[in-house]
């Protein structure tokens, strides 16, 4: 199985950077990831919050296969112990996913269209994190995820 992460917009502090490299190289071991950063939507003044989450979902659209497996990171979504979440992957992984997609949206969240194509929405917290914050957080998430799932001593409960 293939797991991607997509984002908008690039991470602008530098202490951020280094943990998700961090934790990206870490996975290489456990699975093949991959992090896609779509640039912020330009001129966003002009536009309404509808607008921009529409145009970032045209961004978005043309990063997913129709076969991947789409997860939403969503506030409104799923609350999952890491523990759980391992089991989440394990399974995906014994159903055969090929390609297994997380979004995180822009400042205002996800247009209806990505809503329609997402198979689920997955919320790691019920607080709200910036959008550069959330990638480090998922990250260290699918790393202790993998390292759960070969009984490795990273998760402690």
């Amino acid at each position: 199985m293939r797991i991607s992460l997509i984002c908008i917009g690039k991470t602008d502090e530098s202490y951020l950077n280094m943990g998700i490299e961090k934790y990206v190289n870490r996975l290489k071991h456990y699975v093949n990831f991959t992090l896609t950063i779509i640039p912020d939507i330009k001129n966003t003044k002009n536009l309404t919050q509808e607008q921009q989450k529409s145009k970032e979902a045209e961004q978005l659209l043309k990063q997913i296969n129709a076969t991947d497996t789409v997860v939403l990171l969503d506030e409104r979504g799923s609350i999952f112990k890491s523990i759980d979440f391992a089991k989440y992957l394990d399974k995906k992984m014994i159903s055969s996913t090929q390609h297994l997609v997380f979004i995180i949206g822009g400042p205002y969240g996800f247009d209806n269209s990505m809503y329609d194509r997402a198979q689920s929405k997955l919320s790691l917290s019920s607080m709200t994190f910036s959008h550069q914050m959330i990638r480090l957080f998922f990250i260290e998430q699918l790393y202790r995820a993998y390292t759960i799932l070969r009984g490795e001593p990273y998760h402690h409960e």
